[in-house]
């Protein structure tokens, strides 16, 4: 008499049939996931000039930005610790470097300027709650505020001796001016 398979070699193919039913579950269940999922945004290609300019690429042309309410010190300019001097401007594109990472950023335009450049207020993700640049340079002392808007982190950084108020600086306006190239009257300042 033939008998059936045994209830032993039954027993083991449901376990990997249960075993092979788990397997396609989970992996739909991730396939759904993947494609409902956002894709990351794409990372903004920006490059930092000074403290207080950068440059975004949008639409595949590069739009220079320069931070409003704010006027850090400039990249070849060096502030003064005692008796030692020290780049201060290098600092302080470095600061707004790691502030901006690779972005995205948000930014409110506010203006162009006599250089067309693009005057704006800008955050970095997630948008409103990213930290806002121009007010995190001030806090941090790599710039000083030209507006009302961003005084209190100036005195702050200002008492706590932070980036530049750590010893003697010129004035970015001021450095400026001393230290003018002879250039075509629409080429920024020292950018």
């Amino acid at each position: 008499m033939v008998s059936g398979p045994s209830s032993l070699a039954r027993l083991r193919w449901r376990r990997r049939f249960r075993s092979l039913l788990a397997i396609l579950l989970l992996g739909g269940l991730a396939l759904v996931a993947w494609a409902w999922l956002p894709a990351p945004a794409p990372a903004v290609p920006l490059h930092v000039i000074d403290g207080d300019s950068l440059t975004v690429r949008q639409d595949d042309a590069p739009v220079t930005i320069r931070l409003t309410g704010i006027d850090a010190v400039e990249y070849r300019q060096d502030c003064a610790r005692g008796t030692t001097r020290w780049p201060c401007g290098r600092e302080a594109r470095t600061a707004l470097e790691k502030l901006a990472g690779r972005g995205p950023l948000y930014c409110e335009v506010a203006a162009k300027d006599r250089y067309h450049r693009t005057l704006a207020a800008c955050r970095t993700a997630p948008y409103p709650d990213g930290v806002n640049l121009g007010a995190e340079m001030v806090r941090q002392g790599w710039a000083v505020a030209t507006s009302e808007a961003y005084m209190v982190e100036e005195a702050e950084a200002h008492a706590k001796r932070r980036g530049i108020w750590q010893g003697d600086f010129v004035r970015p306006e001021n450095w400026r001016a001393m230290h003018e190239r002879p250039s075509s009257a629409l080429a920024p300042p020292d950018a």
